[in-house]
Protein backbone atom coordinates (compact mmCIF):
# COMPACT_ATOMS: atom_id res chain seq x y z
CA UNK A 1 0.00 0.00 0.00
CA UNK A 2 1.40 3.35 -1.01
CA UNK A 3 1.25 5.92 1.75
CA UNK A 4 3.78 8.45 0.54
CA UNK A 5 4.90 10.02 -2.73
CA UNK A 6 7.41 7.76 -4.44
CA UNK A 7 10.20 10.33 -4.30
CA UNK A 8 10.35 9.62 -0.58
CA UNK A 9 9.04 6.08 -0.55
CA UNK A 10 12.24 4.64 0.85
CA UNK A 11 13.52 7.64 2.79
CA UNK A 12 10.31 8.99 4.30
CA UNK A 13 9.78 9.38 8.00
CA UNK A 14 9.35 6.01 9.64
CA UNK A 15 8.48 5.06 13.19
CA UNK A 16 11.72 3.49 14.34
CA UNK A 17 12.13 0.48 16.58
CA UNK A 18 11.66 1.53 20.18
CA UNK A 19 14.79 -0.37 21.14
CA UNK A 20 16.94 2.26 19.49
CA UNK A 21 16.52 5.72 20.99
CA UNK A 22 19.07 7.37 18.72
CA UNK A 23 17.49 5.93 15.59
CA UNK A 24 14.06 7.07 16.72
CA UNK A 25 15.27 10.59 17.42
CA UNK A 26 16.91 10.78 14.00
CA UNK A 27 13.70 9.71 12.29
CA UNK A 28 11.68 12.27 14.22
CA UNK A 29 13.67 15.32 13.11
CA UNK A 30 11.92 15.63 9.75
CA UNK A 31 9.10 17.95 8.65
CA UNK A 32 7.57 17.18 5.27
CA UNK A 33 5.21 19.42 3.30
CA UNK A 34 3.39 18.63 0.05
CA UNK A 35 2.39 21.24 -2.52
CA UNK A 36 0.22 20.80 -5.59
CA UNK A 37 1.41 22.64 -8.69
CA UNK A 38 1.11 22.71 -12.47
CA UNK A 39 3.87 21.46 -14.75
CA UNK A 40 3.17 21.83 -18.45
CA UNK A 41 -0.52 22.01 -17.65
CA UNK A 42 -0.51 18.79 -15.60
CA UNK A 43 -1.01 18.61 -11.83
CA UNK A 44 2.03 17.40 -9.91
CA UNK A 45 3.20 17.30 -6.32
CA UNK A 46 6.31 18.99 -4.95
CA UNK A 47 7.45 17.39 -1.69
CA UNK A 48 9.80 19.37 0.56
CA UNK A 49 11.37 17.64 3.56
CA UNK A 50 13.38 19.60 6.11
CA UNK A 51 15.82 17.54 8.19
CA UNK A 52 17.90 18.16 11.29
CA UNK A 53 20.84 16.06 12.48
CA UNK A 54 23.87 16.53 14.67
CA UNK A 55 25.66 17.79 11.56
CA UNK A 56 23.15 20.58 11.00
CA UNK A 57 20.14 21.34 8.81
CA UNK A 58 19.33 20.04 5.34
CA UNK A 59 16.40 19.50 2.98
CA UNK A 60 15.13 17.49 0.04
CA UNK A 61 12.93 18.51 -2.88
CA UNK A 62 11.06 15.93 -4.92
CA UNK A 63 8.62 16.22 -7.82
CA UNK A 64 6.02 13.49 -8.07
CA UNK A 65 3.17 13.03 -10.51
CA UNK A 66 -0.26 12.07 -9.21
CA UNK A 67 0.31 8.53 -10.37
CA UNK A 68 2.86 8.24 -7.55
CA UNK A 69 5.83 8.22 -9.95
CA UNK A 70 8.91 10.18 -8.93
CA UNK A 71 9.97 12.59 -11.67
CA UNK A 72 13.03 13.86 -9.83
CA UNK A 73 14.53 14.28 -6.38
CA UNK A 74 17.31 16.53 -5.09
CA UNK A 75 18.96 16.06 -1.69
CA UNK A 76 20.74 18.99 -0.06
CA UNK A 77 22.74 17.25 2.64
CA UNK A 78 22.87 18.57 6.21
CA UNK A 79 25.58 21.10 6.75
CA UNK A 80 27.45 22.55 9.70
CA UNK A 81 30.15 24.86 8.32
CA UNK A 82 29.38 24.73 4.61
CA UNK A 83 27.77 27.41 2.50
CA UNK A 84 24.04 27.64 3.14
CA UNK A 85 22.95 28.95 -0.23
CA UNK A 86 23.21 27.69 -3.76
CA UNK A 87 21.34 26.21 -6.71
CA UNK A 88 20.80 22.93 -8.53
CA UNK A 89 19.55 22.29 -12.03
CA UNK A 90 18.53 19.12 -13.81
CA UNK A 91 16.46 17.88 -16.72
CA UNK A 92 13.13 16.13 -16.29
CA UNK A 93 11.50 14.68 -19.39
CA UNK A 94 13.32 17.14 -21.66
CA UNK A 95 12.40 20.05 -19.40
CA UNK A 96 14.64 22.12 -17.13
CA UNK A 97 14.14 22.23 -13.38
CA UNK A 98 16.06 24.82 -11.33
CA UNK A 99 16.16 24.91 -7.52
CA UNK A 100 17.49 28.00 -5.70
CA UNK A 101 17.90 28.38 -1.96
CA UNK A 102 19.41 30.75 0.60
CA UNK A 103 19.31 29.82 4.28
CA UNK A 104 22.43 31.75 5.30
CA UNK A 105 20.32 34.11 7.48
CA UNK A 106 17.51 31.68 8.26
CA UNK A 107 16.03 31.57 11.75
CA UNK A 108 15.04 28.16 13.07
CA UNK A 109 12.92 27.14 16.02
CA UNK A 110 13.24 23.84 17.82
CA UNK A 111 12.44 21.91 14.64
CA UNK A 112 14.21 21.51 11.29
CA UNK A 113 11.93 23.85 9.29
CA UNK A 114 13.13 27.47 8.88
CA UNK A 115 10.79 30.15 10.24
CA UNK A 116 12.04 33.27 8.44
CA UNK A 117 15.05 34.83 6.73
CA UNK A 118 15.21 32.34 3.84
CA UNK A 119 13.92 31.39 0.44
CA UNK A 120 13.50 28.15 -1.48
CA UNK A 121 12.42 28.43 -5.10
CA UNK A 122 11.62 25.78 -7.70
CA UNK A 123 11.43 26.76 -11.37
CA UNK A 124 10.23 24.65 -14.29
CA UNK A 125 11.26 25.88 -17.75
CA UNK A 126 11.89 29.39 -16.35
CA UNK A 127 8.47 29.44 -14.68
CA UNK A 128 8.21 29.75 -10.91
CA UNK A 129 6.20 26.79 -9.60
CA UNK A 130 7.04 26.98 -5.88
CA UNK A 131 8.38 29.83 -3.75
CA UNK A 132 8.83 29.43 0.01
CA UNK A 133 10.19 31.91 2.53
CA UNK A 134 10.07 35.66 3.07
CA UNK A 135 13.04 36.79 0.96
CA UNK A 136 11.22 37.21 -2.36
CA UNK A 137 13.28 40.24 -3.43
CA UNK A 138 16.46 38.22 -3.00
CA UNK A 139 15.01 35.51 -5.27
CA UNK A 140 14.37 38.14 -7.93
CA UNK A 141 17.98 39.34 -7.74
CA UNK A 142 19.32 35.80 -7.81
CA UNK A 143 17.36 34.69 -10.83
CA UNK A 144 17.64 38.10 -12.54
CA UNK A 145 14.60 37.68 -14.75
CA UNK A 146 11.67 39.99 -15.38
CA UNK A 147 9.56 37.19 -16.81
CA UNK A 148 8.98 35.42 -13.50
CA UNK A 149 6.05 36.24 -11.23
CA UNK A 150 7.28 36.43 -7.63
CA UNK A 151 4.08 37.34 -5.82
CA UNK A 152 2.34 33.98 -6.13
CA UNK A 153 3.84 30.79 -7.54
CA UNK A 154 0.50 29.06 -8.01
CA UNK A 155 1.44 26.11 -5.78
CA UNK A 156 -1.19 24.97 -3.26
CA UNK A 157 -0.19 23.72 0.19
CA UNK A 158 -2.13 20.46 0.67
CA UNK A 159 -0.44 18.35 3.37
CA UNK A 160 2.12 18.40 6.16
CA UNK A 161 3.61 15.84 8.50
CA UNK A 162 5.75 16.58 11.54
CA UNK A 163 6.83 15.35 14.96
CA UNK A 164 6.12 17.18 18.21
CA UNK A 165 7.39 16.59 21.74
CA UNK A 166 6.23 17.19 25.29
CA UNK A 167 5.26 15.65 28.62
CA UNK A 168 1.72 16.95 29.05
CA UNK A 169 1.40 19.71 26.44
CA UNK A 170 2.21 19.38 22.74
CA UNK A 171 2.16 22.35 20.38
CA UNK A 172 2.09 22.85 16.63
CA UNK A 173 0.96 25.39 14.06
CA UNK A 174 -1.65 24.69 11.41
CA UNK A 175 -2.87 26.37 8.25
CA UNK A 176 -6.12 24.64 7.36
CA UNK A 177 -6.34 26.14 3.89
CA UNK A 178 -3.79 27.44 1.43
CA UNK A 179 -2.79 31.06 2.23
CA UNK A 180 -5.13 30.93 5.23
CA UNK A 181 -4.60 32.02 8.81
CA UNK A 182 -1.99 30.19 10.88
CA UNK A 183 -3.40 28.73 14.09
CA UNK A 184 -1.74 27.44 17.25
CA UNK A 185 -2.75 23.86 18.07
CA UNK A 186 -2.28 22.64 21.64
CA UNK A 187 -2.79 18.99 22.58
CA UNK A 188 -3.06 18.33 26.32
CA UNK A 189 -2.95 14.86 27.83
CA UNK A 190 -1.45 13.78 31.15
CA UNK A 191 -1.07 10.01 31.30
CA UNK A 192 1.43 9.73 34.16
CA UNK A 193 -0.15 8.63 37.43
CA UNK A 194 -3.64 9.45 36.21
CA UNK A 195 -6.35 6.81 36.57
CA UNK A 196 -8.74 8.40 34.09
CA UNK A 197 -6.73 10.51 31.59
CA UNK A 198 -8.46 13.10 29.43
CA UNK A 199 -7.50 14.45 26.00
CA UNK A 200 -8.01 18.16 25.30
CA UNK A 201 -7.31 19.98 22.03
CA UNK A 202 -7.23 23.77 21.76
CA UNK A 203 -7.05 26.06 18.75
CA UNK A 204 -5.56 29.47 19.59
CA UNK A 205 -6.12 28.72 23.31
CA UNK A 206 -9.83 27.98 22.75
CA UNK A 207 -10.91 24.47 23.73
CA UNK A 208 -12.50 22.79 20.72
CA UNK A 209 -12.48 19.16 21.80
CA UNK A 210 -12.37 17.04 24.97
CA UNK A 211 -12.26 13.25 25.17
CA UNK A 212 -13.02 11.73 28.57
CA UNK A 213 -12.64 8.06 29.53
CA UNK A 214 -9.65 7.97 27.22
CA UNK A 215 -8.74 4.38 28.07
CA UNK A 216 -11.96 3.35 26.38
CA UNK A 217 -11.75 5.94 23.62
CA UNK A 218 -8.03 5.81 22.80
CA UNK A 219 -8.89 5.83 19.07
CA UNK A 220 -11.55 7.86 17.39
CA UNK A 221 -12.53 10.89 15.39
CA UNK A 222 -14.50 14.08 15.95
CA UNK A 223 -15.45 17.06 13.78
CA UNK A 224 -14.57 20.56 14.91
CA UNK A 225 -15.24 23.88 13.18
CA UNK A 226 -12.48 26.44 12.67
CA UNK A 227 -13.68 29.78 11.26
CA UNK A 228 -16.61 28.07 9.60
CA UNK A 229 -14.47 25.29 8.10
CA UNK A 230 -15.22 21.72 9.26
CA UNK A 231 -12.07 19.90 10.34
CA UNK A 232 -12.10 16.18 11.08
CA UNK A 233 -9.77 15.24 13.95
CA UNK A 234 -8.53 11.65 14.20
CA UNK A 235 -6.52 10.45 17.19
CA UNK A 236 -4.72 7.29 18.26
CA UNK A 237 -3.17 7.46 21.76
CA UNK A 238 -2.92 3.70 22.33
CA UNK A 239 0.86 3.77 22.71
CA UNK A 240 0.65 6.53 25.31
CA UNK A 241 -1.69 4.46 27.47
CA UNK A 242 -0.70 0.87 26.81
CA UNK A 243 2.60 0.95 24.90
CA UNK A 244 6.19 1.31 25.98
CA UNK A 245 7.92 4.51 27.04
CA UNK A 246 9.11 5.20 23.47
CA UNK A 247 5.64 5.01 21.96
CA UNK A 248 3.99 7.93 20.21
CA UNK A 249 0.45 9.13 19.66
CA UNK A 250 -0.80 10.08 16.19
CA UNK A 251 -3.19 12.91 15.32
CA UNK A 252 -4.58 13.93 11.97
CA UNK A 253 -6.43 17.17 11.21
CA UNK A 254 -8.23 16.81 7.88
CA UNK A 255 -10.46 19.31 6.13
CA UNK A 256 -13.33 18.22 3.91
CA UNK A 257 -12.76 14.47 3.92
CA UNK A 258 -14.67 11.94 6.00
CA UNK A 259 -13.54 8.70 7.56
CA UNK A 260 -15.59 6.82 4.94
CA UNK A 261 -12.91 7.82 2.44
CA UNK A 262 -10.23 5.81 4.17
CA UNK A 263 -9.39 2.51 2.51
CA UNK A 264 -11.77 -0.33 3.36
CA UNK A 265 -10.59 -2.24 6.40
CA UNK A 266 -8.35 0.55 7.71
CA UNK A 267 -8.78 2.06 11.13
CA UNK A 268 -7.39 5.24 12.57
CA UNK A 269 -4.83 3.08 14.40
CA UNK A 270 -3.21 2.19 11.09
CA UNK A 271 -0.33 4.68 10.54
CA UNK A 272 -0.82 4.43 6.78
CA UNK A 273 -4.42 5.52 7.23
CA UNK A 274 -3.23 8.56 9.14
CA UNK A 275 -0.46 9.54 6.76
CA UNK A 276 -0.75 10.46 3.08
CA UNK A 277 -4.06 8.77 2.23
CA UNK A 278 -3.36 8.36 -1.47
CA UNK A 279 -6.61 6.65 -2.26
CA UNK A 280 -8.36 7.78 -5.42
CA UNK A 281 -10.92 9.69 -3.37
CA UNK A 282 -8.23 11.61 -1.52
CA UNK A 283 -6.41 12.52 -4.74
CA UNK A 284 -9.68 13.70 -6.26
CA UNK A 285 -10.43 15.91 -3.27
CA UNK A 286 -6.96 17.45 -3.45
CA UNK A 287 -7.28 18.11 -7.18
CA UNK A 288 -10.50 19.97 -6.49
CA UNK A 289 -8.81 22.05 -3.82
CA UNK A 290 -11.10 20.67 -1.13
CA UNK A 291 -8.76 19.27 1.49
CA UNK A 292 -5.71 19.79 3.64
CA UNK A 293 -4.23 17.27 6.05
CA UNK A 294 -1.87 17.75 8.98
CA UNK A 295 -0.30 14.65 10.55
CA UNK A 296 1.26 15.02 14.00
CA UNK A 297 3.35 12.36 15.70
CA UNK A 298 3.38 13.26 19.42
CA UNK A 299 6.31 11.88 21.41
CA UNK A 300 6.72 12.05 25.17
CA UNK A 301 10.01 13.56 26.29
CA UNK A 302 12.15 11.15 28.25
Amino acid sequence: MREFPSCFGENGVQIADSSSSSTTRAAQNVVTSVYQCKLRGNSCLIIVSWTKTLMGQGFSVGIDDLGNHCLCKVDIKPWLFSKRKGSKNLEVQSSKVDIFWDLSCARFGSGPEPLEGFYLAVMFNQEMVLLLGDLKKEVCKKIDSDTVSYGHSGAIFIAKREHIFGKKFYGAKAQFCDKGQVYDITIECDTVGVNDPCLVIRIDSKRVMMVKRLKWKFRGNHTIVVDGVPVEVFWDVHNWLFGNAMGNAVFMFQTCISNEKLWPGQSVSDPSALTWAYSQQFRDSQLQGLGFSLILYAWKNE
